[in-house]
């Protein structure tokens, strides 16, 4: 049986303003894996972290693609809603914060799935206000969640990956707009967005594909959970099923 994406989710993009990119990874190999979107997503076995885009992408893995899905995330509530409507998925719970909870909940997926053929990141915090204004707590809370977590997830990802299999996260075009009011935001954004684009090199010969899907901002509600301040004045982002939308397209172009 073919094995699936992980989807950590729950990433966002706030103060992001143009449309989805997803810089591309490594070139196709000619070695082609079991499909995650077509008509072999049926032996597709994924793992769904986190919040409102994995939810999403979760159900329609399951039920768009028949994919298997394992999910994990930080509600326990929304995590038993979300099994059921994946057909009574397995799930668990994680904490971002918690570096060894995160790469757990990989090598758990993996068990359980018999296997991972990719991982999709989307896990994240918003955070807003001038660099002087933002202490060095929130600071190191914006880097743990947007930069070391989702490092956490793929790392632990890496050796479990087959030839042709696919690592992804979410960072946003925050990453080359630089907005005014979103250093310490787009800093742990920044972070994760370059140790993909070195981890990307160093898979390479392994055949395993390194996505950074730079996401539009979405209109998800994230920006109004911010840590700290509140989001400036943002043109009318796009749909969370536009982003889940975006983010498949974005597997799906590397079968």
């Amino acid at each position: 049986m073919a094995r699936g994406p992980v989807l950590p989710a729950g990433a966002g993009t706030a103060g992001d303003r143009r449309c989805p990119s997803g810089r591309r990874p490594v070139p196709r190999h000619p070695h082609r894996r079991p499909s995650l979107t077509g008509p072999a997503c049926t032996e597709a076995r994924a793992q769904a972290v986190g919040g409102g885009r994995g939810r999403r992408a979760a159900r329609q893995g399951r039920s768009g693609h028949r994919a298997h899905i394992a999910i994990a995330g930080r509600g326990e509530a929304t995590l038993k809603r979300l099994a059921d409507t994946c057909a009574g998925a397995p799930s668990r719970r994680f904490d971002a914060y918690d570096l060894d909870s995160c790469a757990g909940t990989v090598t758990w997926a993996h068990e359980v799935l018999g296997g991972l053929d990719a991982v999709v990141v989307c896990v994240g915090v918003a955070g807003f206000g001038r660099a002087e204004a933002v202490g060095d707590a929130i600071a190191e809370h914006l880097i743990t969640v947007n930069a070391l977590a989702p490092m956490a997830f793929l790392r632990a990802a890496l050796p479990l990956m087959p030839r042709g299999g696919v690592v992804a996260a979410v960072t946003g075009v925050v990453v080359d707009l630089a907005p005014v009011g979103m250093a310490d935001y787009t800093a742990s954004k920044a972070a994760l967005a370059l140790w993909l684009t070195c981890v990307r090199r160093e898979q390479r010969r392994k055949g395993v594909h390194v996505l950074d899907l730079r996401l539009d901002h979405v209109e998800s509600g994230f920006a109004d959970r911010a840590v700290i301040g509140s989001p400036p004045s943002l043109p009318r982002g796009q749909t969370v099923q536009e982003a889940v939308n975006a983010i498949m397209e974005a597997l799906k172009s590397e079968e």
